[in-house]
């Protein structure tokens, strides 16, 4: 049975944003690092992530309190090569963290053509899309991707092992939008089962599965021993290519840097612990920057990627369809609606930003 709870709340874009600059300054963050996690925070909202945005505010806030976030951290770099580096986040806000580390990448690839970091000690970076689009006003192919909290079974498994582990990648055009690719490498990311919680709704089929590896569809579940499941559900609709993909970012982004991975990814709740034996320092990310022009002249290679882009656009549509998207169009149109109109917040997640704004003082 499908329920509602409550009436949303819009609230203005400018208004969230100050809140949240105010929140991260309250937490100790330098006022920059607090413009930057914020901005980080409601690119997730806007692009229509609500998963990702202001509703895990009092997540990062709890982890401040649980001593498991430094607010100014000294983030540099630990090993590099003219292509590649390693930057340890010194347990960071990922949020800041995260567009040091794609900063780097875009540097290296202005040298030597393409960038490659990875990073350790870091914490939850919000939207991967985010991170990746960065190298598009630089002409370049960003990617971005992470490992987190072990929530996910592998195929065939009752344990949890992996995270949702995100992958984006985008990519510049010329007259067209961007191409931008952000997607789980799960049926669902958490973030989608606790808007159902906070909807009192129930969760499709091939989302989760309880502690005996059935099937479920109670969006509660993982807080009975259950899982999230990897991208396709289960085998016959393709779980082990999710599986593999999740496994990639985590290898990517945990075991090349010298992050935890696997089971030993901190988890993001605070009064979760956090593994007796770690395996790496904090959670980890990947990201990567592709200058075009060390490939082909730029404008030929938008111009190309302009063709591409009308051309799978302009496909013709199944019934019940008015058009055939292209990855980012609907990010794209859901930003220019709310940065107009204002972001819909759920009564659950009000009430968690009047618990951050008592907290620290402040006036939502």
């Amino acid at each position: 049975m499908f329920k509602t709870s409550g009436i949303m709340e819009n609230f203005p874009y400018q208004q969230l944003k100050d809140f949240t600059y105010s929140v991260f300054l309250q937490m100790g963050c330098p006022e920059e690092d607090a413009r930057q996690a914020g901005e980080v925070l409601l690119s997730a909202d806007l692009r229509g992530v609500d998963s990702h945005g202001v509703a895990r505010l009092i997540g990062y806030v709890r982890l401040w309190e649980a001593g498991r976030i430094n607010a100014r951290p000294k983030v540099k770099v630990v090993h590099e090569s003219p292509s590649t580096a390693v930057i340890d986040g010194d347990s960071g806000l990922g949020l800041v963290v995260a567009p040091v580390a794609m900063q780097k990448a875009i540097e290296k690839a202005q040298a030597a053509g393409t960038g490659w970091v990875a990073v350790r000690n870091s914490n939850h970076y919000g939207i991967a899309g985010y991170h990746a689009m960065q190298a598009l006003q630089h002409d370049m192919i960003g990617f971005s991707m992470t490992n987190a909290s072990p929530l996910v079974s592998p195929t065939f498994s009752k344990e949890r092992l992996l995270g949702t582990n995100p992958i984006a990648v985008a990519v510049p055009a010329g007259e067209q939008p961007p191409f931008v690719a952000d997607f789980a490498t799960t049926t669902a990311a958490n973030g989608k089962l606790e808007i159902l919680q906070r909807k009192e709704q129930e969760a499709p089929n091939g989302w989760i599965q309880d502690a005996t590896g059935k099937q479920s569809n109670d969006p509660n579940e993982l807080k009975k021993g259950g899982a999230l499941l990897p991208l396709g559900g289960e085998l016959e609709r393709g779980s082990h290519k999710g599986y593999c993909l999740g496994s990639i970012v985590d290898i990517l982004s945990g075991v090349l840097g010298g992050a935890n991975y696997g089971p030993w990814v901190p988890p993001f709740v605070s009064f979760l612990p956090l593994a007796a034996d770690p395996v790496g320092m904090g959670l980890g990310h990947f990201f990567g920057a592709m200058r075009i022009d060390a490939f082909r002249p730029a404008e030929e290679f938008k111009a190309n990627m302009d063709r591409w882009i009308s051309r799978f656009r302009g496909a013709s549509p199944v019934d019940g369809h008015d058009k055939v998207l292209i990855p980012g169009d609907p990010e794209r149109e859901m930003e220019a609606v709310r940065r107009k109109e204002g972001f819909p917040l759920l009564p659950p997640v009000v009430r968690d930003l009047q618990e951050v704004a008592a907290k620290f003082k402040l006036k939502l």
